[in-house]
């Protein structure tokens, strides 16, 4: 039982954590499926080195991350608020080609890391950009002014 709680006790911090890293950081992957994958591979690990005392107890460790990560994608698809908090919400970065400094500021985003994003959607200038929106997901969208 004891592997079970520390293995919830390390789940739940490195959900914080990752919330803490940024969404651009993690761009690539949703937070809990990186907890689920690094989480894994460094417990199964230790098992095999022996770290730990049987390889029950890899099988408990890895067993409550696999759970934890389906319970999770569960509770964030059933109750909205828990999913803004745990994956984050949309955030706009670039409102009628004017940056949204305070946003900015909160993702530690470079108006030189969209200018870079937005040319490799074909955008020349963020003069041509009515909304650059970071998704939960950490990519960055890019919705060009009419005219």
């Amino acid at each position: 039982m004891d592997i079970v709680l520390r293995a919830v006790a390390a789940y739940v911090f490195i959900i914080f954590m990752l919330r803490i890293i940024g969404r651009r950081e993690l761009s690539t992957l949703a937070p809990t499926d990186l907890v689920l994958l690094v989480v894994m591979g460094d417990l199964i690990q230790n098992g095999v080195t022996q770290s730990d005392y049987s390889v029950t107890g890899v099988f408990l460790a890895v067993s409550t991350f696999g759970l934890l990560t389906v319970a999770m994608s569960f509770v964030t698809f059933k109750w909205r608020r828990v999913d803004r908090l745990v994956e984050g919400e949309p955030l706009i970065l670039i409102q009628d080609g004017k940056p949204v400094e305070k946003n900015l500021r909160a993702e530690r985003i470079a108006l030189s890391d969209i200018a870079e994003e937005a040319r490799g959607n074909g955008i020349e200038s963020l003069d041509e950009v009515k909304w650059c929106v970071l998704e939960a997901s950490g990519s960055m969208s890019f919705i060009k002014k009419q005219g």
